[in-house]
C-alpha cells in the first residue's frame, strides 16, 4: 500500500527525491513544533538539507551521507545552533520515511559533530600558527578577493580588514550597525541583535556569551567613516553583501574565490574565522595584557587566550631582569627587608 503522505508516488521509485519527498510529509514532519522552533527548522531544511541532499532518492540517504553533508555545513562555518536546527528537521522528515516504510532506519541520527565545534570554541591548539604576517599581508588580502569579485565590490574588502582589525567573526561584523559604533570612544559593541528579518527570523549576530566591547583601532575607524557616511540611522547595518543582503562565511567565500586567491597568495590554509585568529595575534604581540585581551576575544576560559601569547627569548630575558630588579629593590636599606618565615 502506497503511503498517503506521498501523494500517490511509489516510495521504492528511484525518482522519489528527498525534497519532493521532505515539502510532500512536511505537515506530518513537523507535528507539535511551536512556531518560534518550526521557523529556524523549515529555514534549515530550505536553506541546507535540500541544497545538500534534495537531489537524492530517499532510499540513497544513509548515515555516511547524512555524515559528510554535516561536516560540510561545519566547514562552511555554519553556527552550531544552524547545522542542530538544519539537522533536526532532516531528522523529523526521515522518521516519516521510516513510518512510512520508505527506510528501514532513520539515517540522520549522526553523533559527534558537536566535537567540532568544541575544537572550534577551544579556538586551536596553536591559532598563532593561523594569523597573518603583518598588516600589509591583510590589506594585499583584501584587495585580492575584491579583484575577481562581481563588480570588484569594495565591502568584501572591508568586512576582512574589519574582522582582522577587530578580532571578530565574519558573522558578527556582517551583523554591525551604526548604534553599535561608539564615536566618542570609538569602541563596537558586539551585542546579540533582536531585530527580526525579512523572513521572521531572530538575527542573532553574536551569542550572549560572546557579547563584548572591543577597541577600534585607527584604520578601522577610517573604514568605519567610509560606511558611516551613506547610514540611515542607528539600525542601520554597516556591512551587508554586493546585493544588500547579509555577509556569511560562505557568502564571502563564494563571491571572492575565496580558496583560489588564499592559495595564490600562500595562504592555502586560511579560512574566513581565521582572521580573527590574526587580531588577537596581533594583540597579544602588540602587549595588550592577558585578562583584556580574554575580554576582547570573548573566551570564557584563560587558558584559550594565553594559546595567543608568543613568550620569545627576549621577553624571558626581560621577566628574569623585572624580577631581578624588584628583589634587590626590597633587599635596599631604603625598602622593606625579606627575610625567611
Amino acid at each position: 500500500m502506497i503511503p498517503a503522505a506521498l501523494g500517490g508516488v511509489d516510495p521504492s521509485a528511484a525518482t522519489v527525491r528527498l525534497a519532493g519527498y521532505g515539502d510532500a510529509v512536511m505537515e506530518l514532519a513537523v507535528r507539535g513544533l511551536e512556531g518560534k522552533t518550526l521557523d529556524p527548522y523549515l529555514a534549515g531544511w530550505r536553506k541546507r538539507v535540500v541544497p545538500s541532499l534534495g537531489h537524492l532518492p530517499v532510499r540513497m540517504i544513509s548515515n555516511g551521507v547524512v555524515d559528510r553533508t554535516v561536516h560540510g555545513w561545519i566547514a562552511d562555518e555554519c553556527s552550531l545552533s544552524t547545522v542542530k536546527n538544519s539537522l533536526a528537521i532532516l531528522v523529523r522528515v526521515m522518521e516519516q520515511a521510516v513510518r512510512d516504510g520508505v527506510l528501514d532506519r532513520n539515517p540522520a541520527k549522526v553523533s559527534g559533530w558537536q566535537r567540532e565545534y568544541q575544537r572550534a570554541e577551544d579556538e586551536l591548539d596553536d591559532p598563532r600558527s593561523l594569523a597573518l604576517p603583518d598588516w600589509n599581508a591583510l590589506t594585499r588580502l583584501a584587495d585580492a578577493l575584491v579583484e575577481p569579485s562581481a563588480g570588484r565590490f569594495q565591502g568584501w574588502g572591508d568586512v576582512v580588514i574589519f574582522a582582522a582589525c577587530t578580532a571578530a567573526r565574519i558573522g558578527e561584523v556582517a551583523g554591525v550597525r551604526a548604534g553599535d559604533i561608539d564615536l566618542t570612544n570609538w569602541t563596537w559593541t558586539v551585542r546579540r541583535q533582536t531585530t527580526p528579518s525579512p523572513g521572521g527570523l531572530v538575527d542573532k549576530g553574536t551569542k550572549g556569551k560572546r557579547a563584548r566591547v572591543v577597541p577600534l583601532i585607527v584604520e578601522a575607524r577610517e573604514l568605519l567613516t567610509r560606511r558611516l557616511m551613506p547610514c540611515d540611522g542607528p539600525a542601520a547595518r554597516l556591512f551587508t553583501g554586493s546585493r544588500g543582503g547579509r555577509i556569511s562565511t560562505a557568502v564571502l567565500r563564494d563571491a571572492t574565490h575565496w580558496d583560489e586567491v588564499v592559495t595564490a597568495l600562500g595562504y592555502e590554509h586560511l579560512r574566513r574565522h581565521d582572521l580573527r585568529h590574526t587580531g588577537l595575534t596581533w594583540m597579544a604581540d602588540a602587549g595588550v595584557p592577558v585578562h583584556v585581551l580574554r575580554k576582547i576575544a570573548g573566551h570564557g576560559s584563560l587558558t584559550t587566550t594565553q594559546r595567543y601569547l608568543h613568550p620569545d627569548r627576549q621577553s624571558i630575558r626581560d621577566a628574569g631582569a623585572a624580577l631581578s630588579a624588584h628583589l634587590q629593590a626590597r633587599r635596599s636599606p631604603d625598602g622593606p627587608q625579606l627575610r625567611a618565615v
